[in-house]
């Protein structure tokens, strides 16, 4: 899932011509650079009977290409019924015998009625939510083992593409928006619901925080 600013807006900026788009560029090239980063470490760790959450879990990229590991079931949760349509086709296209619900609507609100899950993941979609702690609060909650997630650096040309991005899409009246927060202050969260962080990785633009239940 790619940035916004709640569910209204990504209800209305994830659409299906934006689905199908992010599918054929899966097709063609597989996960993208933050989606990679994220599984490359979850790779990392026992995954074999596990569940795993992916919350604003878009096409169903980590899902599907962690359906090998063999994972007991997934559950997907987004804001964008498309983004959930286009999923539940994917998956079932792909991989007809992973276990799999789908769950719509803005996650902050919804976490307290989900089911539990042994791994959390969130690719690129702290940067959607303005109230961040509201979002991690929600994933620490739903985690029984691990938190990883994925959200853009606090460099100045990060921001400053932000603000560039922001600008066209309050120029064409669109309420989608991007953020960037700090990521001292999303480790603050974690923390205090009592994760400590196992590793972190970057690249350019995007980073890595895993964390474990202590």
């Amino acid at each position: 899932m790619t940035c916004c600013t709640g569910p209204c807006a990504a209800a209305s900026h994830f659409n299906p011509k934006k689905a199908d788009r992010d599918l054929r560029r899966y097709q063609r090239h597989g996960p993208d650079i933050s989606t990679r980063i994220l599984l490359s470490e979850i790779r990392r760790w026992p995954l074999q009977g596990l569940h795993l959450l992916d919350v604003g879990a878009g096409i169903g990229v980590i899902a599907l290409e962690l359906a090998g590991a063999g994972l007991a079931g997934v559950t997907l949760a987004d804001a964008s019924a498309d983004y959930l349509e286009a999923a539940r086709r994917h998956l079932a296209s792909r991989d007809a015998s992973l276990r799999a619900q789908f769950i719509l609507g803005d996650f902050a609100a919804t976490a307290g009625s989900l089911p539990d899950a042994d791994i959390v993941t969130l690719d690129r979609v702290v940067c959607c939510y303005p109230d961040v702690e509201a979002l991690l609060r929600g994933a620490a909650a739903r985690a029984r083992r691990i938190v990883a997630f994925t959200y853009p650096r606090d460099e100045w040309y990060v921001r400053a593409g932000f603000v560039v991005e922001n600008s066209w899409y309050r120029l064409r009246q669109d309420p989608f928006r991007a953020f960037v927060h700090s990521p001292q202050r999303m480790a603050s969260v974690l923390e205090s619901a009592g994760f400590v962080r196992a590793a972190r990785l970057a690249k350019l633009q995007w980073a890595l925080d895993l964390y474990r239940r202590a």
